[in-house]
């Protein structure tokens, strides 16, 4: 297992020198922030990020993510175009020697949150999602508005774009998807790229929008569109844990060991509440409502060795900073996931040198 953790470039308040420091620590996991969505991503750009990452001893892991644009999720007449743009990034990617690009397929809202500085009995802050919450809030009025969001949404805001998915059902999102996928995976296999979807965040509708990769029947129809190494997954354990009809560790005993199509992993805990509610924790085991221990082993069971990232984290010892994206507990969740992955992959190791 690769770690790596997640910088939002130079404007970030998590410096590249302080996550190199972090015991482990092999990869990065960033974007181009500057280039609208769309758009074609140009391969200096890229090579300029790799070049900073490589400065203090890592290596560029995983781009997180290129956006997909939402007239390829409407399915709109001018979605060729940004299909052809998001095809040419990849071959960028690619000629940049960039390995795995994670994406999501999720309308308008990327992950989502009811507050991002709930306070713990502890003192530090944390993400939480109150369905209650949500329901009385009102996306058109600018009531949300969460770190990493794409907020290029064109003449009008937010309503125009909302009343266009009106028309969308889960239905038209999958045909919508396979339409996509058809287009840019081989320009992925050409260039060496895999592609690691992202699963919806909550795992279920928001706003009246459809969402779809929110389980394991749906990973799998999604992985039956196209049959190709580079076409798999981000298995994120905080987006699929949070509704309990989800088994996380079986998920990555199948998707990993048996299709072996798991290209990136996230790992966060999380808080279940209530019926559709939950709260981020701490990474460790006892303090939310996955067994991390069972998770980790699970990807040492069968050898995985691609990036994994310690997945959010809450905001301890007076840090401040993007919600969700500090260091301190991030680095602490990155280096107990390393030391669970030690111990099970020795454990596994120790009946066999008894032979």
């Amino acid at each position: 297992m690769e770690m790596t953790f997640r910088w939002y470039g130079e404007d970030d308040p998590v410096k590249l020198e302080h996550i190199a420091q972090i015991p482990g620590m092999k990869g990065i996991v960033s974007a181009i922030y500057d280039i609208p969505v769309g758009e074609e991503w140009p391969v200096e750009n890229i090579r300029a990020l790799k070049r900073r990452v490589e400065e203090v001893g890592l290596r560029l892991s995983v781009i997180e993510s290129v956006p997909v644009h939402e007239d390829i999720k409407l399915g709109l007449p001018t979605r060729d175009r940004y299909i052809e743009n998001y095809a040419n990034t990849l071959r960028n990617l690619g000629n940049a020697g960039v390995p795995v690009v994670c994406y999501n397929f999720m309308p308008v809202f990327d992950w989502t949150r009811s507050d991002l500085n709930f306070e713990l009995p502890d003192g530090s802050t944390t993400l939480i999602y109150e369905e209650e919450t949500i329901r009385r809030m009102d996306p058109k009025l600018g009531e949300l508005a969460l770190p990493g969001w794409d907020t290029s949404y064109g003449e009008g805001g937010l309503g125009p774009l909302l009343e266009k998915y009106e028309e969308v059902d889960e239905e038209k999102l999958w045909e919508n998807l396979a339409y996509f996928i058809e287009r840019i995976i081989p320009a992925a296999e050409e260039s060496g790229v895999k592609m690691a979807i992202h699963p919806d965040d909550p795992p279920w509708p928001i706003f009246g929008l459809p969402r779809i990769m929110t389980n394991r029947d749906n990973l799998e129809r999604f992985l039956n569109l196209h049959d190709s190494p580079c076409h798999g997954l981000t298995l994120c354990s905080g987006s699929l844990g949070c509704d309990p009809k989800n088994d996380f560790v079986e998920m990555v005993r199948y998707f990993g060991g048996v299709r072996d199509r798991v290209h990136f992993a996230h790992l966060r805990n999380v808080k279940i509440t209530g019926d559709k509610s939950f709260r981020e924790s701490g990474h460790l085991s006892e303090w939310g409502s996955l067994d991390f221990y069972e998770i980790v082993k699970a990807y040492t069971d069968y050898g995985f060795d691609g990036p994994f990232r310690s997945d959010h984290g809450r905001m301890i010892w007076g840090e401040t900073g993007r919600a969700g994206y500090g260091l301190y507990d991030r680095a602490l969740g990155a280096v107990y996931i390393n030391g669970l992955a030690e111990a099970t992959t020795k454990a596994k190791q120790a009946p066999e040198k008894s032979k």
